[in-house]
C-alpha cells in the first residue's frame, strides 16, 4: 500500500518537473523571440520592391544594343507569368504553399530526421517563403543561428504580404544561372523566348534550377537538368497539373538551347558595342556606380540597320586591305602528330587546347592545318568539320607561305593555326587583322550620331577610335582650307601655282622644307577648283600662304576643330594637325548643313525603369541664326566643288557606284600613307571613314584614302541611301554670283577677285607663315606621337565632343 504514494509523489515531481522545464523552454523562447524580433530587418525591400535591373542601351528604334550590371533580369507582374510556369515552381519547390503559414512543418520533421541520421546539418525544408526571406535579407549558409532568424523573417513576411505576392517576389528575384535573376530572364537566356511562349517541358526545366542554379541550368549539365525536369514533370502529372497526355507530351518534347540576343549567351541582334560602351560612359559620368542596377534605358540616336551596315562596313574594308597586304604567316606552327586525324578524340582535344589560346572573332574561325601544297590546304575545325581551301583567288592571298623556300615565319604547313573565313561561297585563310579602321556618321540638322564602329572588334579592343583616336586627315582638311580662302576674294576660278618649291632653312627657322604632290606629278598652273579635284598639295599650300596660316588656323574652329593641335603652320595645309573622325563629321556636317554648327550627340533620352523620361537631349538644330558660324555664300560654293570631287576629282568613285548628283566629298592621305580617309556628305548624312594602324606606320605605298577608306564609306552608303531621293542644291544666296560658269561674291567680281596665286619669292614670305623652329619638321611626329599619348591617359574626345 505504501508504495502507492511514493509512485504517485514521483509522478507529481515529474510532472511538476516537466511543466517548470516547460516553462522555462517557453520563457527562454519568449526572450529570445523578445530579443530577436525587433532586430528583424524592415520588409521595405519586400513591399516596396526595386530589383536590381541592369542599365540597358537601345538604338532609336529600339532594338537592345546592350546591358550593363551583375543581375540580367526582366522584371514581370504575378499576371504576367504564365500558370504552368507558376505550377512548375510550387510542385518543384513547395505544394503547399498556399496551405501552410510559412513553415512546412511535415517538411521541418523530416529535415531533423535526416540531419540527425548523418549527424550533420544535410538538408533544409526550405518553403518559397523561407527562399524569399534568405535571398533579400540572410545568407545561404547552413547554421541553427540563421535558420532561427530565417523562421522568425518568414512569419513576418506571411503576415505582411500575401501569398500571391511572396509568390511574385520569388519568380521575379531567385538566381537561376548564368546571371539571369528570375523566370523571365531565365527563358531568355536559356530558351531564346519570352517566358509567356514557356511550354510545360521548358517550364518544368526551369523550375528545377533553383536547387543548384550551377550544376542544374541545361547550358552547364544538360544531362542533369534533363533528369530534374523530369522528376519536376513527375510532380506536376502527381498534383495535377498535367494530365497524363500532357505529362507524356512533355516529357518527349526535344528541349531546343537558345540564348535570346540581348542575354550573355545570347550576344546581340546587331553590332553596337562601341556605341553601348559609349553611352553607359556617359552616365556613368552622372551616376557612377548606381548607374548598373536602377534599371535605367538609353535610347540613342544610332539607327540599327545604319549601325549593322556600318558594322559590315569597317568589317570587310579591313579584311579586304588584309588581303593585299603581304601575308605575314599562321599565328603559330605546332607538333601535330603523325595520323591524329584517325583518332577523332585526340584530335578534338588538340583543337580544343589550340582554340583556348586562339578565339574566334564573329567570321574568323580558328583551325589547324592537316596539310598544304600549293593548290589545296586542309584545315581542321574539329574532327567533324574538315575544311579544304581550293578557292585560286584565296590561295593568291597566302601563297608566299606555299612556296616550296617559304621563310618559316610565313610559311603553312601541316600543324599551322591558321584563321579561316567564308568569302561568299568559298573558303579562304586570311591573317588576324592588325589595322584597324572606324565609320561614324551624323545627322547634319542637329549633330545626332547614326552609326558608329571604332575599330574591327570591340571583344579584343574596346578603344574608340571615332572618339578618341586623334589622327592627321591629310587631304580630307583641304575644303577647310579651301573655304577659308573664299571669303578672302580667291573664288574657284583663281589660277594657282602647281610647282614645286622649298622653303630654305633660313625661312623656316629650321630645316629646308620641301613639300611634294602625291606621285610628284606637277602641273604649271591650275584653277584652285582643279586643284581640290586632283588634291594638289601644291596648290593648297599656296592658297594658305596667300590668306596666312593665322587666320586659317581662326577660320578653322568656327567648324569646331582644335586650335592647340592645328598650329598656325603651313603643314597644316596638307592636314599636319590633328582631329577624330567624330571631329572631321562634325565639321563636314556645317557644309552639309548651310552653314550651322550642331554638337554631335549619342543619347535621345533616358528612362528609369518605369519608363519615365529622366533625360531628353536638346540638340542645337541648324537654321538658328545664332548657330551661324559660315557665310551661306562659302558653304554653296564648297558644296559646288566638294560634288565635282565626287564626281570628277579623287571621289569621283562616288558618282560612278552610287550614280547620285548630290554627293559631295573628299578623299584624305597623310604622309607615307600612315593615314587613308573619306569624308562624304549629301544635306541629310554625313559619313566620315578612317583606317591606319594604332602604332602610326605605312598603310603601303600604294595605299590612298580612296582605294582603303573609301570603299568603307561607299559601301555604307549603299544602305543608307537606298531609296533616297536626290537632294539638288538650293537657291543661290544673295550676294553670290555666277559668272562664266563659276562663283564670285558680289563683293569680289571678275576684276577684283584674285585673279592669280604664283610661286612667291623668299622675300615675299611674310613673318606670319614663317613657322617656329624646327615647327614643320616636328609637326608630324608630334601629332602623331600624340595619338598613342592619348590612349594612353590623354582626355578622349568624347568628354570633349558628344553631349546629352
Amino acid at each position: 500500500m505504501s508504495s502507492h504514494p511514493r509512485l504517485g509523489r514521483f509522478i507529481l515531481k515529474a510532472a511538476v518537473f516537466a511543466v517548470g522545464l516547460g516553462l522555462c523552454g517557453a520563457l527562454l523562447g519568449a526572450l529570445a523571440l523578445a530579443l530577436a524580433w525587433p532586430n528583424l530587418p524592415n520588409l521595405s525591400a519586400l513591399t516596396d520592391y526595386r530589383p536590381r535591373v541592369p542599365l540597358r542601351v537601345y538604338t532609336a528604334d529600339k532594338v537592345l544594343i546592350g546591358e550593363f550590371g551583375e543581375e540580367r533580369r526582366n522584371v514581370l507582374s504575378f499576371n504576367e507569368i504564365p500558370d504552368v510556369m507558376k505550377s512548375a515552381i510550387l510542385s518543384a519547390e513547395d505544394d503547399r504553399f498556399y496551405q501552410h503559414g510559412g513553415i512546412d512543418w511535415l517538411g521541418v520533421v523530416r529535415a531533423m530526421i535526416a540531419n540527425i541520421t548523418n549527424m550533420s546539418k544535410v538538408q533544409g525544408a526550405s518553403t518559397i517563403t523561407m527562399q524569399v526571406a534568405r535571398n533579400f535579407y540572410l545568407s545561404s549558409q547552413k547554421t541553427y543561428t540563421r535558420k532561427f532568424y530565417e523562421l522568425l523573417l518568414t512569419f513576418k513576411i506571411e503576415s505582411t504580404l500575401t501569398k500571391d505576392q511572396i509568390l511574385d517576389l520569388y519568380m521575379n528575384q531567385i538566381y537561376l544561372g548564368h546571371r539571369a535573376y528570375g523566370f523571365a530572364a531565365a527563358s531568355r537566356t536559356y530558351f531564346g523566348k519570352p517566358l509567356s511562349e514557356i511550354t510545360p517541358a521548358e517550364a518544368a526545366m526551369l523550375a528545377g534550377i533553383p536547387k543548384a542554379p550551377s550544376r542544374f541550368n541545361p547550358i552547364a549539365n544538360f544531362s542533369r537538368a534533363k533528369i530534374r525536369q523530369g522528376y519536376v514533370l513527375g510532380r506536376m502529372k502527381d498534383l495535377g497539373y498535367l494530365t497524363d497526355a500532357e505529362y507524356k507530351q512533355a516529357m518527349a518534347q526535344p528541349i531546343v538551347l537558345k540564348s535570346a540576343p540581348g542575354t550573355p549567351a545570347g550576344g546581340y541582334a546587331i553590332h553596337g558595342e562601341y556605341v553601348a560602351d559609349l553611352a553607359r560612359q556617359l552616365l556613368y559620368g552622372v551616376y557612377q556606380d548606381n548607374v548598373y542596377s536602377r534599371g535605367f534605358n538609353i535610347y540613342t540616336t544610332i539607327k540599327s540597320g545604319d549601325q549593322e551596315a556600318a558594322h559590315d562596313a569597317v568589317r570587310d574594308g579591313i579584311l579586304d586591305y588584309t588581303r593585299r597586304a603581304p601575308y605575314p604567316g599562321p599565328e603559330e606552327t605546332i607538333d601535330l602528330p603523325a595520323g591524329v586525324e584517325n583518332d577523332p578524340t585526340k584530335l578534338d582535344s588538340i583543337l580544343d587546347s589550340v582554340q583556348d589560346k586562339y578565339a574566334d572573332d564573329e567570321g574568323l574561325l580558328v583551325g589547324v592545318v592537316l596539310s598544304a601544297a600549293p593548290d589545296k590546304v586542309v584545315v581542321a575545325r574539329s574532327s567533324q568539320e574538315i575544311i579544304d581551301v581550293t578557292n585560286k583567288n584565296a590561295l593568291k592571298v597566302i601563297a608566299r607561305g606555299l612556296v616550296k623556300n617559304a621563310k618559316d615565319k610565313v610559311k603553312i604547313s601541316r600543324g599551322s593555326v591558321v584563321y579561316i573565313h567564308k568569302n561568299g561561297d568559298y573558303w579562304e585563310i586570311i591573317n588576324k587583322p592588325t589595322v584597324q579602321a572606324a565609320f561614324v556618321s551624323i545627322r547634319p540638322e542637329d549633330g545626332a550620331i547614326i552609326s558608329m564602329v571604332g575599330g574591327f572588334s570591340f571583344g579584343d579592343d574596346q578603344f574608340n577610335r571615332v572618339t578618341a583616336a586623334w589622327r592627321q586627315p591629310g587631304s580630307a582638311f583641304k575644303p577647310f582650307i579651301y573655304a577659308s580662302t573664299l571669303e578672302r576674294g580667291i573664288t574657284p576660278a583663281t589660277q594657282v601655282s602647281d610647282e614645286p618649291f622649298t622653303l630654305t632653312a633660313e625661312q623656316t627657322g629650321s630645316k629646308a622644307w620641301s613639300p611634294k604632290n602625291y606621285g610628284n606629278a606637277y602641273e604649271p598652273m591650275l584653277t584652285m577648283r582643279q586643284g581640290l579635284y586632283k588634291s594638289k598639295n601644291m596648290v593648297s599650300i599656296r592658297l594658305m600662304q596667300a590668306v596666312g596660316p593665322k587666320y586659317v588656323q581662326d577660320y578653322i574652329t568656327r567648324f569646331g576643330f582644335d586650335r592647340s593641335r592645328n598650329p598656325a603652320v603651313l603643314p597644316l595645309a596638307l592636314g599636319a594637325g590633328a582631329v577624330t573622325p567624330l571631329q572631321l563629321a562634325d565639321g563636314y556636317a556645317v557644309f552639309a548643313n548651310g552653314g550651322y554648327r550642331v554638337l554631335p550627340y549619342l543619347i535621345d533620352h533616358i528612362t528609369d525603369s518605369s519608363g519615365k523620361v529622366i533625360m531628353q537631349a536638346k540638340p542645337i538644330v541648324a537654321g538658328d541664326s545664332a548657330n551661324r558660324v559660315v557665310d551661306p555664300r562659302t558653304v554653296y560654293v564648297m558644296d559646288d566643288l566638294l560634288r565635282g570631287v565626287a564626281t570628277y576629282g579623287t571621289g569621283a568613285r562616288v558618282h560612278r557606284e552610287l550614280k547620285r548628283d548630290d554627293i559631295g566629298g573628299k578623299t584624305g592621305t597623310t604622309n607615307d600613307s600612315h593615314d587613308a580617309w573619306f569624308a562624304g556628305f549629301t544635306p541629310k548624312l554625313v559619313g566620315v571613314a578612317w583606317m591606319g594602324y594604332d602604332q602610326p606606320k605605312s598603310l603601303g605605298s600604294r595605299e590612298t584614302g580612296g582605294g582603303a577608306a573609301l570603299p568603307i564609306w561607299l559601301d555604307y552608303m549603299r544602305y543608307a541611301l537606298k531609296g533616297q531621293p536626290q537632294i539638288p542644291p538650293g537657291p543661290m544666296p544673295a550676294g553670290l554670283e555666277k559668272i562664266d560658269g563659276d562663283y564670285y561674291f558680289s563683293e569680289f567680281p571678275p576684276g577684283q577677285a584674285v585673279a592669280r596665286v604664283g610661286l612667291p619669292t623668299p622675300n615675299d614670305v611674310p613673318p606670319s607663315t614663317t613657322p617656329p623652329p624646327d615647327a614643320i619638321n616636328n609637326l608630324v611626329n608630334q601629332l602623331t606621337n600624340s595619338t598613342t599619348a592619348d590612349r594612353n591617359g590623354g582626355t578622349p574626345a568624347q568628354t570633349q565632343r558628344v553631349q546629352f
